[in-house]
C-alpha cells in the first residue's frame, strides 16, 4: 500500500505540471477536462460530463447507512502571462494557472486514484466534482444546475493560500471568505484641444475625482466593524498628448461580508459618482455587476476538517493570528448556499517561491502541498490511508 501512495504521489506530481503547462480559461477547458476524463477511465472510475467542461465522478455508489460525500476541485487558469521561469511554466501567452487550480484538480486526481484502491473500505459514496470556470465564470452555480449535487449530503473544498505559514489551516465556522462584485464608471465630458480646456469638459480630471471620493467610501460611510473594500483597478482614456478626450473608463472591485452592504455599497459609489461628475460638468453612468456571495462554513463540517487536519498534522496545525473573512471571494459559496459544507484555506508559503501571492505572474503552486491535502480528503470520507 505504502509503495502505491508513492506512485500516486507522483503521478499527481506529473498531472499538476503538465496542467500548468497548458492552461486554459474558464469553460474554454476542453483539454484539462479530456486529461481528468482519461485518468478517471483509466482507473475504472465512472464519471460524467457536467456543465460542458466539468467532470462529475463517484466512488462506491451503492453504499448506503453513511453520507454521501462531495469533494471539490476547480480547473480554470486565468488571462495572464506568466514570467515565472518554471520548467512547467505555462506554453501560451495570455494564460496562466496563478491561482493553483491545477494543484487542486492534481490533488482531486490523487484523492480519486487512492480512493479506487481503497475503495471497499469507503463506508458512503463519494463524488468528486471537477470544476469549471470558478474565475468569474459561476462555474459552481452550472454545476449545480446541471444535477451535481443531487444526492450530495456534505461537501468539503479548499484552496492553497500563500499568505499563511505552510500546513497552516484556517477554516472557522461561518464566514471564511468575502462575497465580491465589480463595477464600471463611464465618465462622458467634452472633448477637444489640450490648449483650450475651458472650451472641454474633461473627463480624465472628474475620473480622478471620483476614484478620490469612491475609496473614502470604506472610511467615512461605512462602520469599521464590517470587513469591506472598495478597489480601483482600472482607468482608461485612451488619447493623445494635445487631446482632451471624451470619455473616461473607471474600473474596480468590491468586497463585502452581508447582501446588505453590497446593496449600500452600490447606493453610494452611484450617488457620489453621479454628483462629483456632475460638480466637473460632466456625466457619469455606473454599471454594478454582483459575483458571488461571501463563503460561509457551516458549523459540523467545519470542524470536521479542523479535527481531521489536527489529526494528521498535530494540534498546533491550525491558524491561529490571521482572522476571518479573508477578502478574496470563491464561488464555492453557491455550494454552501445548497447543502452543509465546509471550505478551507491551507498554507503554501514554505519559503522564497511560495510566498508570491495568487494571480502574480510569478505564482506557482507549492507541489508540497498535494499530499496533505489528498490525506486530508482521504479522513474526510473515513477511508484507509497508508
Amino acid at each position: 500500500m505504502q509503495n502505491y501512495w508513492s506512485e500516486t504521489m507522483t503521478a499527481a506530481h506529473r498531472w499538476r505540471r503538465e496542467l500548468h503547462a497548458n492552461p486554459e480559461l474558464g469553460w474554454q477547458e476542453l483539454r484539462t477536462a479530456k486529461r481528468i476524463r482519461e485518468e478517471l477511465s483509466r482507473l475504472d472510475i465512472p464519471w460524467r460530463v457536467c456543465a460542458d467542461t466539468g467532470t462529475v465522478a463517484i466512488l462506491n455508489p451503492q453504499a448506503r447507512g453513511h453520507p454521501h460525500i462531495a469533494l471539490r476541485g476547480d480547473i480554470d487558469a486565468l488571462p495572464m502571462t506568466e514570467r515565472s521561469g518554471k520548467e512547467w511554466c505555462s506554453v501560451h501567452n495570455g494564460r496562466m494557472h496563478a491561482c493553483g487550480h491545477d494543484g487542486h484538480t492534481a490533488t482531486l486526481l490523487a484523492t480519486a486514484q487512492w480512493l479506487k484502491r481503497v475503495e471497499a473500505s469507503l463506508p458512503g459514496p463519494v463524488t468528486l466534482l471537477f470544476q469549471p470556470a470558478e474565475e468569474g465564470g459561476h462555474g459552481a452555480k452550472k454545476m449545480i444546475d446541471d444535477g451535481a449535487l443531487e444526492g450530495i449530503d456534505c461537501i468539503y473544498g479548499w484552496h492553497n493560500w500563500p499568505a499563511l505559514e505552510f500546513g497552516k489551516l484556517l477554516c472557522p465556522n461561518g464566514i471564511v471568505m468575502c462575497g465580491n462584485g465589480t463595477f464600471t464608471i463611464t465618465v462622458t465630458g467634452v472633448g477637444g484641444h489640450a490648449s483650450q480646456p475651458e472650451l472641454c469638459r474633461d473627463p480624465v480630471l472628474a475620473a480622478s475625482a471620483i476614484i478620490l471620493a469612491v475609496q473614502q467610501i470604506i472610511s467615512r460611510r461605512m462602520p469599521p466593524q464590517q470587513a469591506n473594500v472598495i478597489s480601483i483597478t482600472s482607468i482608461e482614456a485612451p488619447s493623445a498628448p494635445t487631446v482632451i478626450p471624451e470619455t473616461a473608463v473607471i474600473g474596480g472591485s468590491i468586497r463585502i461580508v452581508t447582501e446588505s452592504a453590497r446593496q449600500e455599497i452600490g447606493n453610494l459609489l452611484t450617488s457620489i459618482s453621479e454628483h462629483t461628475a456632475a460638480s466637473y460638468g460632466v456625466q457619469c453612468q455606473v454599471d454594478l455587476q454582483p459575483r458571488y456571495q461571501a463563503t460561509i462554513n457551516h458549523d459540523e463540517p467545519a470542524a470536521e476538517i479542523r479535527k481531521c487536519w489536527q489529526q494528521l498534522n498535530g494540534l498546533d496545525a491550525l491558524e491561529t493570528e490571521q482572522l476571518p473573512p479573508i477578502m478574496a471571494s470563491e464561488d464555492f459559496s453557491y455550494y454552501l448556499q445548497e447543502i452543509p459544507g465546509a471550505f478551507a484555506l491551507i498554507g503554501a508559503n514554505d519559503g522564497p517561491g511560495h510566498d508570491h501571492p495568487c494571480h502574480s505572474p510569478i505564482y506557482d503552486f507549492n507541489d508540497h502541498l498535494i499530499e496533505p491535502v489528498t490525506k486530508l480528503f482521504t479522513r474526510l470520507v473515513s477511508a484507509s490511508l497508508p
